[in-house]
């Protein structure tokens, strides 16, 4: 589908005028307008920002309660157990519990729920499980907020729950010993975007201060929490929440405490990613290398061994679970290609690109834990909210789908307005899960897409592409793509600058490259100027692009690649078409 080009204006005064003021780059400050940022002293706090400037954990609503309960139960020997979700985030939050609760000398253990078998958050069946196993506390990570039934049920069974979560809220909270949440009704916590992993840090600094009787922590456990910045970093970006604010400054120190102080589950995954020869990694790298290996774990029922990995001090141990994390991967990627496959070919007999204003696929061949990416390439192609739901081959139990949004559209109260067709659904507004019985398949597609059509604008329907400015390839050096990168990381909230230019022709025929000619390599040329590009996930429309005829325009993301020590500019294609000169 045809993308809408809006490329921002630019005021050369106010350019100028915040470059002297902040003393940075034009190029930097240009970009930072683009962002909203004027102001010299936040242009710097952004840029710069401190791991001092992280909200004292006392203000988070629940914190104080939550850290006071669990060193309570540490000091008594009572059994923890950490209940995490089973994504990246989840799993990075329960691993830095446990190894929080475990550094203070806690009797802690942890679960994640099989993500096809138990499904997300809080199930009666693991929670008497876990309470016959002489478990005293819950904890739980990144889940529990909507949990009401399930509290009920620890209650029954003689559980003290705490639920720490950043999930969207209910009309009801779940009756629990503690609950910590960055938007807690009556909280007036400064950030409301905290992943699960960093609402799970800011306890485990809690809990540091109890043990300490003090806000300033002992020199072991300050250890501890700049190591944990690292986990934080990692559920950060992978959940792809907003990298502003507080998120920023953990990332932003999360990945130098990646690189000093090595966990040996993270360095195993590096190594199995080919990342160990880097200095230090950088937010792509988690979004794009790390995180699908752990996400792989999670996707295909096994993200015990992802929070082992995570938590593990032995190298050997740690090195034999990344092995298995990387063959997990490879069979997700070939999942993932062959459900796309399916859903592209039902999609050509149901869905009407013009007239329709949502996508509700199904399959009982498809693997729940991969569908979710395989809805976001197809929000990526049609530019629709989509619902992709794999059944039980036995219909033993409900349907389990994954949802994933347009920018703007609220997927979360389009599915609340469908509830009546659903046994139980959660989310953000950009993604949501949702089980469902098989006879309410039609209804449910009927009463979303009626929703879709009443709430979508028109201009949600088309992809839109923002552009920071357009600039020739001759302007993007070594040091102009370095000043770039001076706003890093990049991520949601915060994407790495788009650029434009427009009279460019191809030096050569696109080249398919990796698994299955899924990437392009093109060679863009512009006067006497040409830099190499790469279209990921571009393969299928190399003809497209050959039959263009005559110079074309290109929408790219410049970055720095490293090849044998040697560093060039590189463009990664987003989107291009014909020069309208």
């Amino acid at each position: 589908m045809a993308k809408r080009w809006r490329i921002h204006s630019h005021d050369p005064e106010r350019i100028a005028a915040l470059s002297r003021a902040a003393d940075i780059s034009p190029i930097v400050a240009s970009l930072l307008l683009c962002r909203g940022i004027s102001d010299p002293r936040v242009a710097q706090q952004f840029l710069t920002p401190k791991l001092s400037a992280l909200h004292d954990p006392e203000r988070l609503p629940g914190c104080t309660q939550a850290a006071e309960r669990i060193h309570a139960a540490i000091a008594s020997g009572r059994r923890i157990v950490v209940y995490g979700d089973y994504d990246v985030d989840g799993m990075t939050g329960t691993a830095l519990l446990h190894r929080c609760i475990a550094l203070l000398g806690g009797d802690v253990g942890y679960y994640v729920p099989h993500r096809i078998d138990e499904g997300y958050g809080l199930n009666d069946e693991a929670i008497e499980a876990l309470a016959r196993r002489k478990t005293d506390v819950l904890v739980t990570v990144d889940c529990g907020i909507t949990s009401v039934e399930e509290a009920a049920v620890a209650a029954r069974c003689g559980l003290e729950l705490i639920i720490t979560d950043h999930h969207n809220l209910d009309d009801r909270l779940p009756e629990a010993a503690a609950v910590v949440h960055p938007r807690l009704p009556g909280g007036a916590y400064p950030f409301g975007h905290l992943s699960g992993a960093g609402v799970a840090f800011k306890l485990a600094w809690a809990i540091c201060q109890q043990a300490s009787q003090a806000k300033r922590v002992g020199q072991r456990m300050r250890n501890f929490l700049l190591e944990a910045t690292g986990l934080a970093a990692l559920g950060t970006v992978a959940d792809m929440v907003p990298l502003v604010d507080e998120n920023r400054s953990l990332v932003i120190h999360g990945l130098k405490s990646l690189a000093a102080r090595s966990i040996p589950g993270i360095a195993a995954l590096a190594r199995v990613a080919k990342l160990d020869g880097k200095p230090e990694l950088t937010s792509e790298d988690i979004a794009f290398a790390i995180g699908p290996r752990l996400n792989a774990a999670g996707r295909l029922g096994q993200a015990q061994l992802a929070v082992e990995l995570l938590v593990t001090q032995k190298p050997e141990r740690a090195a034999e679970l990344a092995e298995y994390l990387e063959k997990l991967n490879a069979d997700r990627q070939t999942l993932e290609r062959r459900i796309m496959l399916a859903a592209n070919k039902q999609a050509k007999t149901l869905f009407d690109p013009v007239g329709d204003p949502a996508l509700v696929l199904d399959g009982s061949d498809w693997n729940p834990g991969v569908i979710g990416i395989v809805a976001g390439r197809l929000v990526e192609k049609h530019h629709r909210p989509v619902v992709l739901i794999a059944w039980d081959k036995f219909d033993a139990r409900p349907g389990l789908g994954s949802a994933r949004s347009v920018p703007g559209f609220n997927l979360y109260d389009a599915l609340a307005a469908c509830r009546e067709h659903l046994v139980g659904f959660g989310g953000h507004a950009a993604a949501a899960g949702l089980r469902i019985e098989r006879g309410h398949l039609d209804a449910f597609r009927q009463a979303f897409c009626d929703y879709v059509a009443a709430e979508i604008t028109e201009d949600q329907r088309q992809a839109e592409l923002r552009i920071d400015a357009e600039s020739p390839l001759a302007a993007f050096t070594l040091q102009t793509v370095r000043q770039i990168e001076e706003l890093a990381p990049f991520g949601q909230g915060n994407p790495r600058p788009l650029l434009c230019t427009s009279g460019v022709r191809l030096a050569e025929p696109p080249r398919p490259i990796g698994t299955g000619g899924h990437h392009l390599s093109l060679q863009l040329a512009q006067h006497d100027v040409q830099l190499r590009a790469v279209a990921f996930g571009g393969g299928d429309r190399a003809d497209e692009l050959v039959g263009l005829d005559g110079p074309i325009e290109v929408a790219f993301r410049p970055v720095i690649n490293t090849f044998r020590g040697r560093q060039n500019v590189e463009l990664h294609l987003v989107d291009w078409k014909k020069s309208e000169e």
